[in-house]
């Protein structure tokens, strides 16, 4: 066993805890809109993504992005359940689900999870990679039986419109250069890498890859004036959109609440993204 050195530093829970005590301490108007209306109220976001190399067969195809569910007994079978009906309502040619689908393992809702999701279906298929919070046995087959495809350190290929599409998804824990490399070696130029934390952007980017869709960040889950997603300034990216070298990214604020069922100025979302090529010049 390797041992850690101890540090100080504080851990994003505590950091999350500790600044939800302060929201509902000194701030009991904001604390109560979060918990009591922003957290249930899940926003559509659609947004365009100029990727590098993407074909142009494949310009404007439509990808459902949910991530983050943390089914629990704060997140609900209807909240979810609203989410998944947001999405299908924009009948996206793919669904990629980014993890986190319980809280801690919690064995009691992994299959409720699973069941919220009932009803995605997209024709080129659903992907989902596992977060930090799942187990590598118990969610992966739940989803499996929901009709989901489970990306654990593997990659799959797609033939679109002519075109070959990969999609390559990371356990969470898998960071080193040289095993995402055997992750995605043989793949098409086209490739969508699904990571659930951001932090796989460093990676990414040092190995050209186009497009890479995580989670993880909440977006903060809260943000305050004049110090924004405090809990969150660890990652590169905490939500929405960016370019790193010739790497595009997503990071989704997510559907649920973690720690704490609270969210300040950091409504949930589920994204609907359009894919299109780098226009030259």
């Amino acid at each position: 066993m390797t041992l850690r050195p101890y540090s100080r530093r504080p851990t994003r829970r505590t950091v999350l805890r500790g600044l939800g005590a302060i929201g509902i301490g000194t701030a009991a108007g904001a604390a109560a809109h979060g918990f009591l209306y922003e957290r249930h109220h899940v926003q559509v976001t659609l947004e365009t993504l100029a990727v590098s190399g993407w074909p142009r067969a494949l310009a404007g195809f439509r990808i459902g992005f949910l991530t983050d569910l943390h089914r629990s007994g704060t997140v609900s079978h209807e909240m979810i359940a609203g989410a998944v009906r947001e999405v299908m309502a924009h009948r996206p040619d793919m669904i990629v689900l980014g993890g986190d689908y319980v809280t801690d393992r919690d064995r009691r809702y992994i299959n409720p999870a699973a069941e919220a999701l009932h009803g995605l279906e997209a024709p080129q298929g659903v992907f989902a990679v596992l977060g930090n919070h799942d187990d590598e046995r118990e969610v992966p087959a739940a989803l499996r039986a929901a009709g989901f495809e489970v990306l654990k350190d593997q990659r799959t290929a797609l033939s679109i419109r002519g075109e070959r599409l990969d999609v390559a998804g990371l356990r969470y824990w898998t960071s080193r250069v040289g095993d995402i490399t055997r992750v995605l070696h043989g793949a098409s130029p086209t490739l969508m890498l699904l990571a659930h934390t951001p932090k796989r952007l460093i990676e990414a980017s040092a190995l050209s890859v186009p497009l890479l869709l995580s989670g993880h960040t909440h977006g903060g889950q809260i943000v305050l004036p004049g110090l924004g997603p405090f809990a969150a300034r660890e990652f590169p990216v905490v939500a929405g959109s960016a370019r790193r070298e010739n790497t595009r990214v997503f990071v989704s604020r997510g559907v649920g609440t973690v720690y704490i069922p609270v969210r300040i100025n950091c409504p949930p979302e589920v994204a609907i993204l359009r894919i299109e090529p780098v226009v030259p010049g």
